[in-house]
């Protein structure tokens, strides 16, 4: 449903987009992640036509966005940055504008806002001026005219951006829902979105996709990933770090913590397949009072800093 092939964007000197490549298929949420400055936005423009590349192209459905660009907009829902809206017009006459804008007539424009407005929880407010709507009542309202038209296309700059933490969980099941059948793309900051709406995601830093991966791929590659944690009282820290060092199969030990008695120590194995080592760490520390032992998911968060730290502090 979107196809993206060696997309750069460059303003003057500096390339805000390099070479950036990736597909969104129908039925995938896809999570697109960077540090600020890193060129989520300025993709997302390309993606949608609001922005021309300055090489590379842009696939929608069957449709060129640059060569066709009318009838591979019909199939995009769009929520830009900063939710944009027409402040002077009510919700309900601005969500009937953009229904009609969307070649909706008749019936079918009060079927779509209805609908919309459902689906966004904007029945309170309906009737009120764009510009006396509170941040997140106005981000719903232009999250409502991206799927005024029921679109195949959903691209989405910060979806939650503004809403409490009840309507990031109702945005966030809502836009899961929706990938069910659509092709989604969306921007985000908050790293748990991505674990809990996405179905793939685009870590991009510097204007070049750095990770592509399912969340799950994604967190096995933490630097943490696959290591044991043993937590343990009444051992000195040397001698806790100086016995797990010589257990088979130990790459490294790393000393997390010392306070009040108490001894956390990371083991990371020279191999991934740490079930049988798991068992040889707790064999070590066997006659000591263990109080916590087990393995390392690895998250999300420590995958993103430790491809995106060293490079964000260099800006």
């Amino acid at each position: 449903m979107i196809k993206v092939e060696n997309l750069t964007k460059t303003f003057g000197p500096k390339v805000a987009v390099n070479d950036v490549s990736f597909t969104v298929e129908r039925g995938e949420v896809l999570g697109f992640l960077g540090p600020n400055g890193a060129g989520k936005s300025t993709t997302m423009r390309m993606v949608t036509g609001f922005l021309p590349p300055t090489a590379g192209r842009v696939t929608i459905g069957t449709h060129d966005m640059l060569e066709d660009p009318v009838p591979a907009k019909r199939l995009i829902g769009y929520l830009p940055e900063s939710a944009p809206c027409y402040s002077d017009m009510t919700v309900i006459g601005f969500l009937s504008f953009a229904a009609e804008i969307r070649g909706l007539r008749g019936d079918a424009i009060k079927k779509a806002v209805h609908r919309a407005v459902e689906m966004c929880f904007l029945e309170n407010v309906l009737h009120q001026s764009v510009d006396t709507l509170s941040k997140g009542y106005r981000h719903r309202t232009c999250f409502a005219q991206s799927i005024i038209h029921d679109p195949e296309i959903l691209v989405m700059d910060e979806p939650t951006d503004g809403l409490d933490p009840n309507q990031k969980h109702e945005i966030r099941q809502l836009i899961k829902r929706m990938g069910e059948k659509k092709a989604i793309i969306f921007s985000t900051h908050i790293l748990e979105e991505v674990e809990a709406a996405c179905t793939r995601a685009i870590i991009i830093d510097l204007g070049k996709v750095v990770a592509n991966g399912t969340p799950q791929e994604l967190k096995r590659k933490a630097p943490n990933a696959g290591a044991i944690l043993l937590r343990v009282s009444g051992v000195a820290a040397e001698a806790v770090t100086g016995k797990l060092r010589a257990v088979d199969g130990a790459d490294r030990v790393q000393l997390v913590k010392e306070e009040n008695g108490t001894v956390t120590a990371r083991i990371f194995p020279k191999s991934s397949s740490n079930g049988e080592f798991s068992k040889a760490v707790g064999a070590a520390a066997q006659g000591w009072r263990v109080e916590e032992l087990h393995i390392e998911e690895g998250k999300l968060d420590e995958y993103f800093r430790s491809i995106t730290a060293s490079d964000t502090l260099k800006k």
